[in-house]
């Protein structure tokens, strides 16, 4: 009789299993698993996923297991071609549900430093692009009034990427009434969590300055074309649309997808580069600049005690420009 394979219960569910386990109060599970992002979970469900089918084929109880059999189980993801990124993340979440820390175990400590060795994570990009060349392309959609609504979406997500150095996911929860419009700028409030969203520091504000002298670029103006164009066909608060009816709100995946249309029309490699590029270009942009690192950390939302500028974002661009404010590095020459 052939053997009837386990339903796979869900990343969230096991958690929620492992943490009763360890006794937390029910009560308490729920504000627990809160603690997790919706990404997290979906990045976690794929590691877990496969615990769950190597557990079950070798009778293994996955909250108590070994840290021999963990090692098994990360040694045979290695064989089968997994890079050291996506065991770091399986490592990650093996320690959410197992009872003893694995983490700290010099036995796990030693394999990762194994794995770095033999098979060293590469940054994606080793270079960037010029956002001169993107902005170039966009100069030309221009005036904003004479844009299809399409290209104008284009448009605005891309220069908002750009001169915020924001992802896309922050992109993403700008609400028309968090948008306040002055004569000099125009500051976007974002309440809502985001990734970089931590206990003790502020919710980031955009902040978009007019650029009088490069109208064509500008994504104060640009914003504001935007929001004149989408008002009478806006149901709802968030700023991005579908520039076809019903005009539903966009997910980040469509904003990503409005923002590497854009840099392949503008002459970009996307087979190399992606959506996310855009805040390597630009912070990479504002430091070559001559912008303080303190000025990217703060406008991109990472900690003034971050590294993340130096070990992931500051790439090399192909030409230099002189410039005296981040924002004023992205959009004038």
């Amino acid at each position: 009789m052939e053997r009837t394979e386990k339903p796979y219960p869900g990343c969230r569910d096991i958690i929620r299993r492992s943490l009763l386990r360890r006794d937390v109060p029910l009560a308490t599970v729920n504000i627990m698993l809160a603690s997790l992002a919706e990404s997290s979970i979906k990045q976690y469900d794929v590691s877990i996923k496969k615990w769950f089918v190597h557990c079950t084929r070798y009778s293994i109880n996955m909250f108590e297991a070994s840290v021999p059999e963990v090692l098994n189980f990360l040694t045979s993801l290695f064989n089968g071609g997994s890079q050291y990124g996506t065991l770091n993340s399986c490592r990650a979440a093996l320690s959410l549900i197992l009872d003893s820390n694995i983490t700290r175990d010099n036995r796990i400590e030693r394999f990762f430093k194994g794995v770095f060795r033999l098979r060293p994570p590469l940054p994606r990009y080793n270079v960037t692009w010029d956002t001169s060349r993107v902005l170039d392309y966009l100069a030309k959609n221009y005036p904003n009034e004479s844009l299809s609504l399409k290209k104008l979406s284009y448009k605005c997500v891309t220069l908002l990427a750009l001169t915020t150095t924001h992802r896309v996911q922050t992109l993403s929860k700008i609400i028309v009434n968090n948008i306040e419009i002055s004569s000099s700028k125009i500051i976007i409030k974002i309440p809502d969590l985001i990734k970089s969203s931590r206990p003790g520091s502020n919710q980031p504000a955009l902040d978009l300055p007019f650029f009088p002298e490069k109208p064509a670029v500008c994504p104060a103006h640009t914003l504001i074309s935007y929001l004149s164009k989408t008002a009478a066909l806006r149901s709802q608060g968030y700023l991005f649309i579908s520039f076809k009816k019903p005009f539903k709100i966009v997910s980040t995946q469509t904003l990503s997808r409005w923002i590497k249309t854009t840099l392949r029309d503008a002459g970009i490699d996307v087979s190399i580069f992606s959506a996310h590029s855009t805040r390597h270009a630009s912070t990479s942009k504002a430091y070559s600049s001559g912008i303080s690192i303190e000025l990217i950390r703060k406008t991109a939302g990472w900690s003034q005690n971050s590294n993340t500028f130096w070990k992931y974002y500051n790439k090399g661009t192909i030409s230099n420009q002189e410039c005296n404010s981040l924002a004023r590095a992205i959009i004038i020459d």
